[in-house]
């Protein structure tokens, strides 16, 4: 936990005020999940005396995760040791901060503040998402067509999350898209083809830092193989000439059957 040097209530008072007046630009960043993330305030060299504060913002209330002070000639900097733990460096030349093995719940607004004879403020939202999965595919119609004439439903769908949006693709051009804000239900997306032609459609899923494609195979997916009329009729004499065969050996099994019986009874009578 932070603790020792505090900044004067007047000051923050003062540093509120600031911020409400200039209206600062927020400069968004957006980062895998596990990955580091260095927030650069792109600014000049900080002075070797100013006092670095960073403040992280979670559920409407401000939180010191970093605070560096040069006092009689010596660096003292206290890092939060709670939320963060270990995961905080600063850079005290450019007063950028870099956060280690993030996670979602690192999301949020962060605010730079460098005190020296006056306060410069910077504010940064950061973005942490995990990667998007990979859409399945499946036939709306369970019962697939014979005929590649009649038309086919395709159905494209993905888990959801944070800013993740589904598309499709007919080649390199997009057709359709769908988001939705409740991350609790999966994302779904139809297509619906009303008659087989060349073109190559794609399933899309992403989010600002990562993307999974699946390939529709419409073949396999919407028509059964189409038996020709040749096929059919050779289907049907392979049929009739099975059953003839198989009625001819029955029917000599019968006779043979017969026979053996009257032949018994002929001996019996003899005797």
């Amino acid at each position: 936990m932070i603790s020792g040097y505090r900044i004067p209530a007047a000051l923050l008072y003062l540093l509120c005020c600031l911020l409400c007046v200039a209206g600062e630009e927020v400069i968004r960043l957006q980062e895998l999940e596990g990955n580091p993330v260095t927030i650069h305030t792109g600014g000049t060299a900080v002075q070797s005396n100013a006092q670095i504060l960073w403040m992280y913002r979670s559920e409407d209330v401000d939180i010191k995760i970093v605070d560096s002070l040069v006092i009689r000639g010596e660096i003292i900097t206290d890092y939060d040791r709670d939320r963060f733990r270990d995961r905080l460096q600063l850079d005290r030349t450019s007063g950028s901060l870099t956060i280690r093995n993030t996670s979602r719940e690192d999301s949020g607004v962060y605010k730079l503040h460098i005190i020296t004879g006056s306060v410069s403020v910077w504010s940064f939202s950061v973005d942490v998402y995990v990667p998007v999965s990979k859409p399945t595919i499946r036939n709306q119609d369970e019962r697939r067509s014979v005929s590649p004439r009649e038309s086919c439903s395709p159905l494209c769908s993905v888990e959801n999350g944070k800013d993740v949006n589904l598309s499709w693709y007919e080649g390199e051009e997009r057709i359709s898209s769908n988001t939705s804000t409740d991350s609790s239900e999966r994302l779904y997306l139809p297509l619906n083809i009303t008659h087989l032609n060349n073109s190559t459609y794609t399933c899309v899923a992403a989010n600002p830092v990562s993307t999974q494609t699946t390939q529709l195979h419409i073949k396999e997916l919407c028509y059964s193989p189409v038996v020709s009329e040749d096929a059919e009729v050779n289907y049907a004499e392979v049929k009739t000439q099975n059953s003839k065969e198989a009625y001819k050996r029955n029917w000599v099994e019968v006779t043979e059957v017969q026979d053996q019986s009257d032949s018994v009874v002929y001996s019996d009578i003899r005797k």
